[in-house]
């Protein structure tokens, strides 16, 4: 079993982090509004979807139902 340096560990982990390309701050609110925008719109979707085979289901049920 190899014996852990923390001095090591903690420099490459430093070295990694130094590599790591971050976000803007204009990039990350620009992708949290296309989500939100996106989320929505789904939403809406299938809330639509939703309707339209509830009022399906209503229309076979007056015509089939007793």
């Amino acid at each position: 079993m190899a014996t852990v340096n923390p001095f090591k560990f903690v420099q490459e982990t430093r070295a990694e982090i130094a590599k790591v390309v971050w976000p803007t701050r204009r990039e990350v609110l620009l992708t949290t509004v296309m989500v939100f925008i996106l989320a929505a719109i789904t939403a809406v979707f299938f809330s639509l979807v939703d309707i339209a085979i509830k009022s399906g289901l209503q229309a076979m049920l007056t015509v089939f139902g007793s």
